[in-house]
């Protein structure tokens, strides 16, 4: 009894052994390709590449100031008018004109704090108007400045399709982020491996250039304006596979 009893159990031990053996070794293999398999590294990188710009909106516009707020308004009209002629006479189009503010503000006496009095009225007119022939802004600004324009907020250069630009740039980021993944897996001892993921970040608009200073309206030149370039960047976000 004793002799099958032992066996039983050595052909149970026998026939038990080779699947617990396969599995443990399934599981080995796992566990090891997991750890000599891939890590990740993510790297990050911003290009740039310059444009020069191909449009520039100006905004300008006429204060005017009156003791009533009618006598303010009309005036301020007939001067938007004037302004209104003169962007046409230069070539710009009606699309390209476009009210950016107007205001009707009370002008206050405050020598009595406790009860302040309206001397006046005063109304604030300002309109964006957008050419694309940059030749030309400086000869624009003077003949708003003739028709009665006596506020000027500035101008802004602008690129209209700046795809050439941010495709050079992503271009330029991706390069730049290669190199780095690159260094950084040399400095751990292992190797770089397939690209795993790209992703894009914000890219930054260029930066509205500034107006340059105006020269005296008896000079026979127009005023002078440099539109310069602006610089694109695009940043992205890559993750690389490793090997060991």
């Amino acid at each position: 009894m004793k002799k099958f009893i032992l066996i039983t159990a050595s052909i149970l031990a026998m026939s038990c052994s080779p699947a617990t053996n396969q599995t443990a070794a399934a599981h080995d293999n796992s566990a090891s390709y997991e750890m000599m398999g891939l890590g990740k590294l993510y790297v990050y990188a911003t290009g740039q590449a310059a444009q020069a710009p191909d449009r520039a909106s100006v905004s300008a516009g006429v204060v005017t100031q009156a003791a009533t707020a009618g006598d303010a308004m009309r005036k301020n009209a007939k001067q938007m008018n004037a302004a209104f002629k003169a962007l046409k006479a230069a070539g710009i189009k009606d699309r390209n004109i476009t009210t950016s503010q107007m205001s009707l503000q009370p002008q206050y006496d405050y020598q009595n704090r406790k009860a302040p009095r309206i001397t006046g009225y005063e109304v604030r007119n300002t309109v964006s108007a957008v050419s694309d022939d940059l030749d030309k802004v400086g000869s624009m600004l003077d003949a708003l400045v003739s028709a009665g324009v006596n506020n000027i907020g500035g101008i802004n250069f602008s690129i209209k399709d700046a795809k050439s630009a941010r495709a050079k740039a992503r271009i330029d980021a991706i390069a730049q982020a290669r190199v780095k993944a690159e260094n950084m897996a040399k400095a751990a001892g292992v190797r770089l491996g397939k690209v795993l993921e790209i992703r894009e970040g914000g890219g930054s608009s260029p930066r509205p250039q500034p107006l340059m200073m105006a020269r005296s309206m008896d000079l026979e030149s127009s005023t002078p304006v440099a539109a310069g370039e602006q610089t694109l960047s695009v940043t992205v976000n890559i993750t690389y596979a490793l090997e060991p």
